[in-house]
């Protein structure tokens, strides 16, 4: 799925501790909500997480007891909100800026929840403190984990929902500088006790980004 995955998903030994980040891989979907004025609303966030993790999350909450690979209505109830609890002043892996400047985004709310295929997608809802007029300088919406214990990927066409004359580009991060700071941060790391907990802030390095613009009304 990534092409840092060779690198960074293997177990890497330094001074006799193993490191591997990322570990959880998800597909993330994007869409942008515009109000009946054309401004930036909301953004609707989907998350849809790798086999193995979604294994060990059903699992866990003892669902699909009869391993159909599907869960019944009550199932699906409780699982809702499972990766939603969370800690004051997380910004939830994903980021809005406008000309540079971070925008504040709201708590999630309206949270969804479904397992199919083997992988569970969750869903939930980030409103703007404040509606975003959108023009020729683009909305920014950032994904990534910091810690890059999570690796995510804009694996869809990101949506519009409303906003005439709106366009999405989604862009990549440069891999291989990425993948030059991560081993550098590794080097870093060799001989620590606690490499896991020291493991530096460099999911940055592989955020993939969407850039929302719109043409002025003619």
């Amino acid at each position: 799925m990534w092409a840092v995955l060779a690198l960074a998903g293997a177990a890497v030994v330094f001074g006799g501790a193993a490191i591997a980040h990322p570990h959880v891989f998800i597909d993330t979907g994007v869409e942008v909500i515009f109000d009946d004025a054309g401004l930036a609303a909301a953004l609707r966030i989907s998350w849809t997480y790798d086999d193995l993790y979604s294994l060990m999350i059903i699992a866990d909450r003892g669902l699909d007891a009869d391993f159909d690979g599907a869960l019944t209505v009550e199932e699906e109830a409780t699982l809702s909100g499972f990766d939603m609890a969370w800690d004051e002043g997380f910004p939830g892996d994903t980021y809005a800026l406008k000309e540079g400047a971070a925008l504040a985004l709201s708590r999630p709310a309206d949270w969804t929840a479904r397992y199919q295929g083997g992988r569970i997608t969750s869903t939930h809802l980030r409103r703007f403190a404040e509606p975003v007029p959108v023009g020729a300088v683009p909305l920014i919406v950032q994904v990534y984990d910091p810690s890059f214990y999570s690796a995510y990927t804009i694996a869809s066409a990101p949506v519009l929902t409303g906003g005439a004359a709106c366009r999405t580009q989604v862009f990549e991060p440069d891999r291989a500088a990425a993948d030059a700071r991560l081993l550098a941060a590794m080097e870093e790391l060799s001989g620590s006790a606690d490499a896991e907990a020291d493991f530096p802030a460099i999911g940055d390095a592989y955020a993939e980004e969407v850039r929302i613009t719109c043409a002025a009304p003619s």
